[in-house]
C-alpha cells in the first residue's frame, strides 16, 4: 500500500518481511501468491534455498565469485536474477540456515536497496519485495508440547504465546541491526481443520487445470472434501500431509480409471464417498459434458442457435 501510494522510502526495497511459523502453513505459498498478485505471474518469484548457503565459501555464489575464481564471469545467483528481473519477489527460504556472512550483505540490501556484485555492477533492489521464511521458535509446537495449539481452545491466547516464543527465538538468532531493518515480522498460526477444507479446494483447482488437457473436469461433494481434510489433517505438519492424501486417494485412483478406460475425454468426474469412518472409500462417476449448441450464421437463415445434430 505504501508503494502504490508513493510513500515508501525510495532508497529501500518495496517491502521486507520475515515470515515465521510452523511447517506447512503456507509461508512459501504466500510468496508465490504475492508475486502473481503484484507482478502478474509466479515466474516473478526468485527462490533461494538458504540450506545451500550454510558454509562460508558458498555465500559468494549469491553475489558472484571473486576475480580469478571459477564462475567469475557467470555472476551471482541472486544479483544476476534481480538485475535481469528487477520487479520481483525475492524469497530467502529457511533463512536461519544461512551462514552469518550472508546477513552482512542483506543489511546493505535492506537499508540501501542496492548491492554491488563481484564484477562491480550495482544491482537495484528498490523494486523488489524481500521475504524471508523461518521455522525458528516452533520446535516445541512440532513436538506437541504446547497442546493448546492442537485442541484449538482459546486460539487467540495460544497464538500470542507462540508469537512471543518465535519473537524471542528470532532475537537470539539474528543480530538487532538485522531485525531492525526488516519492515515487519509475520507469525503464521497453525492451520485448523476448517482451513484444511479450504485448501482442499485449492488442490482440486490445480488438478482440474491438469485435467483440462484431457477435456475433462472434476467435482467433489462436500462429504468427499471433509473426508480428505480429516485424513490429511495433521496440526504439526500443516497442509503437506493433505497433498499426499490427495495424490494417493484421488489422483492415483483417477489415473487408474483413465488408463483402464472407465473414464474418458469429455467426462465430468464426480467424486463422492461410500461408507463411513475408516472404511469409507472414494467413488468416481464420470458424466459426459452437456453438448454446447452450435451458433448458425444468420446469413444462412438460421437466426437462432441449434443443437448439434438437429
Amino acid at each position: 500500500r505504501r508503494t502504490r501510494a508513493g510513500l515508501t522510502d525510495p532508497t529501500r526495497p518495496g517491502g521486507s518481511f520475515i515470515c515465521a511459523g510452523p511447517t506447512g502453513v503456507g509461508k512459501t505459498e504466500l510468496a508465490k501468491a504475492l508475486a502473481e498478485f503484484l507482478f502478474g505471474e509466479e515466474d516473478a518469484l526468485i527462490t533461494l534455498d538458504m540450506s545451500e548457503f550454510s558454509e562460508k565459501h558458498t555465500v559468494s555464489r549469491l553475489f558472484g565469485a571473486p576475480p580469478g575464481y571459477v564462475g567469475y564471469e557467470e555472476g551471482g545467483q541472486l544479483t544476476e536474477k534481480v538485475r535481469r528481473r528487477p520487479f520481483s519477489v525475492v524469497l530467502f527460504d529457511e533463512v536461519e540456515k544461512a551462514h552469518a556472512d550472508l546477513f552482512n550483505s542483506l543489511l546493505q540490501i535492506l537499508e540501501d536497496g542496492r548491492l554491488t556484485d563481484s564484477q562491480g555492477r550495482v544491482v537495484d533492489f528498490k523494486n523488489t519485495i524481500i521475504i524471508m521464511t523461518t521455522n525458528l521458535g516452533t520446535r516445541d509446537i512440532s513436538k506437541g508440547v504446547m497442546t493448546g495449539f492442537q485442541s484449538g481452545t482459546d486460539t487467540k491466547t495460544n497464538y500470542e504465546r507462540m508469537k512471543s516464543r518465535v519473537t524471542d527465538e528470532l532475537k537470539q538468532h539474528f543480530r538487532p541491526e538485522f531485525l531492525n531493518r526488516v519492515d515487519d515480522i509475520v507469525v503464521f498460526p497453525q492451520l485448523t481443520q476448517e482451513e484444511i477444507i479450504e485448501i482442499v479446494d485449492l488442490f482440486v483447482e490445480r488438478l482440474e487445470k491438469r485435467l483440462k488437457d484431457k477435456d475433462m473436469g472434476i467435482e467433489l461433494t462436500q462429504k468427499a472434501k471433509v473426508l480428505l481434510a480429516t485424513r490429511g489433517y495433521d496440526p504439526t505438519m500443516g497442509a503437506r500431509p493433505l497433498r499426499r492424501v490427495i495424490q494417493s486417494e484421488i489422483e492415483d485412483q483417477l489415473s487408474e480409471r483413465i488408463l483402464f478406460g472407465d473414464l474418458s475425454s469429455g467426462d465430468i468426474v464426480l467424486v463422492d464417498v461410500d461408507g463411513e469412518g475408516d472404511t469409507a472409500k472414494f467413488t468416481f462417476t464420470g458424466t459426459p459434458r452437456p453438448r454446447v449448441p452450435e451458433v448458425v450464421a444468420a446469413a444462412k437463415g438460421g437466426g437462432a442457435p441449434k443443437e448439434l445434430g438437429a
